[in-house]
């Protein structure tokens, strides 16, 4: 018995890639079209014959902007500027677009002062950095049945570091530990530009120090030279040296 013979199939067939290229100009193939002008006026139902000398009269582009309608609506625009502006749109997008960070630091129920301070330090750093802060309190054997301690323990460093950051996710019990999630009042970026502006501003403090440091160097050498001249100038010639 024979085999049937295999078709090969085209890639749109297998789910390929499928352009998202806006249709412009001759590659728009209806007859008619909704026509919307350059400057965002509508021009109403006209023949796509039409539109397109419409488009090189104004010496610009018909730009299929939504294929799906019915008819499709087309606008007169400029497309390599379009197209530009669109590309730099997304790449302010990317470069403003900060990655959602969450740091995590544990405590123990029970925990001194000095280690509390230690670790408020960080939750401090990270609040100022623009990151959450997701903290842990673990219980152990008979802490566990003292919940409390957590929750004041917690709510004491939400109070503390209030100045930077709001209580995200309220304390809840996960098993054996208890959780809670601070988050900054600043975002990542404004965080970023602040810690720039910082050292900005301190590296034109030291400059300053430097240069005033030059200064004074510069001011003393020629009086010590002048000094030394005239106790020379004051030696009997006829001493030997």
């Amino acid at each position: 018995m024979s085999q049937p013979a295999i078709r090969s199939l085209r890639p749109n067939e297998l789910g390929g890639h499928i352009s998202t290229e806006l249709r412009i100009n001759e590659r728009i193939r209806v007859p008619e079209v909704r026509l919307v002008g350059p400057n965002g006026e509508t021009v109403g139902i006209v023949p796509t014959d039409q539109a397109l000398k419409l488009a090189q009269e104004a010496d610009l582009d018909l730009v299929e902007v939504a294929p799906m309608a019915r008819p499709p609506v087309c606008k007169l625009m400029d497309y390599g500027k379009f197209k530009y502006e669109n590309a730099q749109k997304a790449r302010e997008a990317r470069r403003n677009q900060t990655n959602v960070i969450i740091k995590e630091m544990k405590l123990r129920p029970k925990i001194d002062a000095h280690d509390y301070e230690t670790k408020k330090g960080h939750v401090v750093r990270f609040l100022k950095a623009g990151d959450k802060v997701k903290i842990t309190i673990m219980f152990r054997g008979r802490e566990q049945h003292r919940p409390e301690l957590g929750f004041r323990l917690l709510q004491k460093l939400a109070e503390d570091v209030a100045d930077l950051g709001f209580v995200e996710s309220n304390p809840k019990q996960d098993g054996r530990n208890m959780i809670m999630v601070l988050g900054p009042h600043k975002k990542k970026a404004e965080a970023k530009a602040e810690v720039k502006a910082a050292k900005q501003e301190a590296a034109a403090e030291k400059a300053a120090e430097q240069a005033e440091e030059r200064a004074e160097r510069t001011a003393v050498q020629p009086a010590a030279t002048k000094k030394a001249k005239r106790a020379n100038e004051a030696l009997d010639p006829d001493i030997d040296l």
